[in-house]
Order: structure tokens, then C-alpha cells, then sequence
């Protein structure tokens, strides 16, 4: 498995490009009205957003939500759209609906990414606690330029799904196809991360420190919350207990266990999951082996606006 590729190993996720195509192969097979210009224009905005090139934004310099979680989320959000029309053809999203979700899932961590008029803020990681705000913020500024502006607030409303900023029986979505949407991309932002070949190295390197600059790991900061972390250490011990709350109160609780969508994508197999297993199983040995600073040893490569800019 390469580092930087999907579950599947065929789909490179530093290539905004490789992604698009992956997408948009899927949605033009369920798809014969597929709005697919659309699409193409979302993924070059995507990697001129994330690689600091479009105006107003000086591009990713975070480094667990990078371009490649958010390619990952997005390629896996449009299998489980595809298990979905497969198992439930009877109750399709439609294609203007299912490219819309499409959009919110490479979106959804827009709101790390500062402006560059802003003279506050020194890194997208400060935007934790609030950044799906912002992604919402993005995204219905986003919409209208490409003829979708009546979907600006119910995008506002689905993005929430992704996060902890609106409680997940608070967001306002009044259709249950839309209510769909945001179940999916609650959890598909979830277990790309978890499925991640080096999920492990990217949480006691990278998620560590963004956490460190919210102030929710490391040392109290005034008017921040307390920290829950309080050091890499700390969080691979916490992780497979909130792993489990995941599942309980999230996959298989609000989102109603939609990952089972993934078995038609794959034809009977569940990719994510089963990467997850595997990840939750290493990461147990590790703990129990007392051998979880060896995570030290490799600190995974960043894909985002350097990284961009070098690969153009």
C-alpha cells in the first residue's frame, strides 16, 4: 500500500486531478445528467484554494486536514453515494443532489484555510473550533459562481454534519434526502482519516500539534478550552476509546451505519472499515507492547500548499 494513495491503492490522493477523474468516472456512471463541468470546476478551485493560487487565500498550511484528507473524503463519499444508488435505486439523490454532496465533501475543511488579509491568525489550525463555520461561510460563497446558489444554506446546514460546532440534532436540514447527504459526509470525513495507511503517524505527529495551536492539547491557553491531551503519547492512549465513541455515537448511531453502502460500491467487500479494524488493531499492539513512541519514527509528508505548488 502507498502512502499516499486510497484503501484501494489505485487512486493517487495528492492529485486533484487523478481524484476528479475517480469522481467524476463514478457519478457519470449513475448518472446521465451528471452535472460534470461542475464538478471539474470545483476540484481546479479546490487545488488553487489548497495550493495558495486563488486570490484572497494564501493556501493549506495545516497538517492533518490537508489536501489529501479532503481528496480522501471526497473520492470515498462518492463510492458511498454510488453503494447507495446501487442498493436503493428506488430513492436516488438525483444527480444534481449527489454532485452537490460531492462539492460539501471537498469543501468541508475549507474553513482551515485563512484569507490573506487576515493580520491575526498565524496557522488554519487556530480555526479548529470554529472551521466548519467558515467551510459553510465558503461554501455558499462558492455555490452561485457556478449556478448552484440555491443550495447556499442547505450547504451552510449539511457541512455541520462533519463537526462538534452544532449538535448533530440541531442542523437544520428539513429533506431526508439532504439529512442523507450529511450522513454520509459525517461519515466518510471519518473513515478516510481512520483508514489512512498512516492514520497513526499523522495523529501523534500532525493532529497532535494542530491541537497544541487550538489549545486543546499541550499547555492552558487563556480563553481557550482545557486541554484533553497532553502529549502525543496521551492521545494514541485516548484514541481507541474515542475511536469506539465514533462507532457508537456516530457511525452506527446518527449517521444510521450508511458506511454498509460501501459494501455494494466494492461488490460485497467493506474497504474503509476493514482499513479501520486494521488501524485500531496496530495501534492496540502498539499500546499493549508499550511501544507507541515508535510512531516517532516516521513523521508522514504534508500535502498542502508547498507541496502543491512544488508538484505543479
Amino acid at each position: 500500500m502507498q502512502s499516499h494513495h486510497d484503501v484501494t491503492n489505485t487512486v493517487d490522493l495528492t492529485d486533484a486531478t487523478e481524484v476528479c477523474g475517480a469522481v467524476c468516472d463514478i457519478l457519470n456512471r449513475r448518472f446521465a445528467d451528471a452535472p460534470l463541468d461542475v464538478v471539474r470546476n470545483a476540484f481546479d478551485t479546490f487545488a488553487r484554494l489548497y495550493g495558495g493560487t486563488l486570490p484572497g487565500y494564501v493556501g493549506c498550511d495545516t497538517w492533518y486536514h490537508d489536501a489529501q484528507h479532503s481528496l480522501d473524503a471526497t473520492l470515498a463519499y462518492t463510492r458511498l453515494i454510488d453503494g447507495c444508488e446501487i442498493s436503493e435505486p428506488q430513492a436516488s439523490l438525483g444527480a444534481e443532489r449527489a454532485a452537490v454532496g460531492v462539492l460539501i465533501a471537498l469543501f468541508h475543511d475549507a474553513g482551515y484555510i485563512r484569507r490573506q488579509d487576515d493580520t491575526i491568525h498565524r496557522n488554519g489550525a487556530e480555526f479548529t473550533l470554529n472551521h466548519v463555520r467558515r467551510s459553510g461561510e465558503f461554501l455558499a460563497d462558492y455555490l452561485p459562481t457556478v449556478g448552484l446558489g440555491h443550495w447556499a444554506d442547505r450547504a451552510r446546514q449539511i457541512v455541520h454534519f462533519t463537526g462538534y460546532e452544532v449538535a448533530l440534532d440541531q442542523i437544520k436540514v428539513d429533506d431526508p434526502l439532504d439529512e442523507r447527504l450529511g450522513h454520509f459526509l459525517g461519515t466518510v470525513d471519518l473513515l478516510a482519516q481512520m483508514a489512512d495507511t498512516e492514520y497513526l503517524e499523522k495523529c501523534w505527529h500532525h493532529l497532535y500539534h494542530e491541537f497544541e495551536i487550538c489549545g486543546l492539547a499541550g499547555d492552558a491557553q487563556p480563553g481557550r478550552p482545557a486541554p484533553a491531551y497532553s502529549s502525543p503519547n496521551d492521545l494514541m492512549r485516548k484514541t481507541p476509546a474515542f475511536n469506539q465513541s465514533i462507532w457508537d455515537e456516530r457511525l452506527n448511531g446518527h449517521f444510521g451505519r450508511c458506511y454498509r453502502y460501501f459494501d455494494a460500491h466494492f461488490g460485497g467487500s467493506n474497504q474503509y472499515v476493514e482499513a479501520v479494524e486494521q488501524n485500531i488493531q496496530r495501534l492496540q499492539g502498539l499500546l499493549d507492547d508499550d511501544k507507541i513512541g515508535s510512531l516517532q519514527a516516521h513523521r508522514p509528508e504534508v500535502i498542502a500548499a508547498p507541496a502543491l505548488q512544488s508538484a505543479a
